[in-house]
């Protein structure tokens, strides 16, 4: 009876003993996430730390870990402590991946991390796997078109000045040697980088910004073109998809004015 009395207390313990941890967990995730709001990034990371020891089993620590971490990335900065940042960022979430291989959260953090190093090869494999599980994510497609124009444009503007021609200089190229060799490396990834873009606006015929790198993938893509009237009609499609774009912005920033009531009011 004793021995039986005995079992029962160090289940009863063990099971009390893991319940508290998970308490505990959640303490600090609730502490990490007021600092975090807070803005004390260093703080909620030791936060989410502890509470991911404590609960090694709880996604949402991890993931907010993950989130501190790339916090305090800054894009752009070049140092050890700034790529290590992105490096727990990018560690972190994979383990979150590793939990749960669908989730968008983890998935779009570390594309746009690749993103913001300009790591554009990583960070388009990352968007499309984004897109594998989010089919209607415009973000997604929107950044695949950028990335399509950041691979290409600096190709194309050292083109132009190796022929001496300056960037507002009406085309098409001349040197039909140079523009066959653009088009054979470059056209695939501007189609691609247009598909993108479409799509994007398909989903949000209201992204601005999407007309805009599509506006600018389709003015520089006319350089390639074989006649100045295809020029020229390339360049009317950009030049239309431009003021669509201001137009829109216009659009949104006075249906936000009618939303919030717009100008200087009392603070109640």
């Amino acid at each position: 009876m004793r021995k039986l009395v005995l079992a029962a207390l160090v289940v009863a313990a063990v099971i009390c003993g893991a319940g508290c941890q998970k308490l505990q967990s959640r303490d600090q995730l609730n502490k990490g996430t007021l600092a975090f709001k807070n803005a004390q990034y260093p703080e909620a990371v030791e936060h989410f730390k502890q509470a991911v020891e404590l609960d090694p089993s709880f996604p949402v620590a991890r993931l907010y870990l993950a989130t501190a971490y790339m916090q305090q990335y800054i894009p752009g900065a070049q140092s050890p402590e700034n790529d290590q940042m992105a490096k727990a960022a990018f560690d972190t979430f994979q383990k979150v991946l590793e939990e749960d291989p669908k989730n968008g959260t983890a998935i779009a953090s570390i594309a746009s991390l690749n993103f913001n190093q300009k790591k554009w090869d990583d960070a388009q494999q990352w968007y499309e796997k984004l897109i594998a599980v989010e089919p209607n994510n415009a973000d997604a497609y929107y950044s695949l078109g950028v990335i399509a124009w950041s691979k290409w444009y600096p190709a194309f503007g050292t083109e132009l000045a190796t022929l001496g021609m300056k960037p507002d200089e009406p085309g098409p190229i001349k040197d039909k040697k140079a523009k066959e060799e653009l088009k054979a490396q470059w056209m695939p990834t501007i189609d691609a980088g247009l598909d993108a873009l479409d799509k994007t606006l398909k989903i949000d015929p209201e992204y601005e910004d999407a007309m805009t790198y599509k506006n600018l993938l389709i003015r520089e893509r006319a350089y390639l073109d074989d006649s100045k009237e295809e020029f020229d009609k390339d360049a009317k499609v950009a030049d239309e998809l431009q003021q669509k774009a201001l137009d829109t912005k216009k659009i949104k920033e006075e249906r936000k004015e009618k939303k919030t009531g717009g100008g200087i009011v009392e603070d109640k």
